[in-house]
């Protein structure tokens, strides 16, 4: 009977050792719920990566998005455009949801993403908002403009 029960001791404490081990492995891991903005662009933009709830890239691409907060403003070259960079707003005024990108040339803009105006926060050379080569709008280093129409690509020049 000793035994049994002993037995039973062992077999119900294994159990709830075991049981326990995927709820501590579960807390460990933080779970990061993006911006609805954030969320469908990684739906549409493959190989994206979540960094935080207002912030994702895309390391193939060379592209960011980021999406205001509602406190806490941190200095950028242009608007919130940071330094050497080119970046499309869904917001007039260098405004809103943002996607940005760190090297120079042809850079597509998905089609859930609706550019209102373009920044270019580089120190040279001018940024082109376009529907296919058509250009809508050429942006001089250190400035952003309103864009009207709709940017399929952004074309940077040295």
């Amino acid at each position: 009977m000793r035994r049994t029960c002993m037995m039973l001791t062992v077999t119900l404490a294994a159990v709830f050792a075991i049981g326990s081990v995927p709820v501590a492995a579960a807390a460990a891991e933080p779970l990061i719920d993006p911006a609805p903005e954030i969320a469908e662009m990684l739906d549409v933009v493959p190989g994206g990566i979540l960094l935080d709830s207002h912030h994702a890239v895309w390391p193939e691409l060379d592209m960011e998005m980021t999406v205001p907060r509602s406190s806490g403003v941190s200095a950028r070259a242009v608007g919130a455009c940071a330094t050497g960079k080119i970046c499309a707003f869904n917001a007039p005024f260098a405004d809103g949801s943002a996607l940005s990108f760190g090297t120079c040339g042809v850079h597509s803009i998905p089609s859930n993403f609706s550019v209102k105006s373009v920044a270019n926060a580089r120190s040279s050379g001018t940024a082109q908002a376009r529907n296919g080569t058509t250009v809508l709008k050429t942006i001089s280093a250190g400035t952003y403009q309103n864009t009207s129409g709709t940017v399929t690509n952004i074309r940077c020049t040295l």
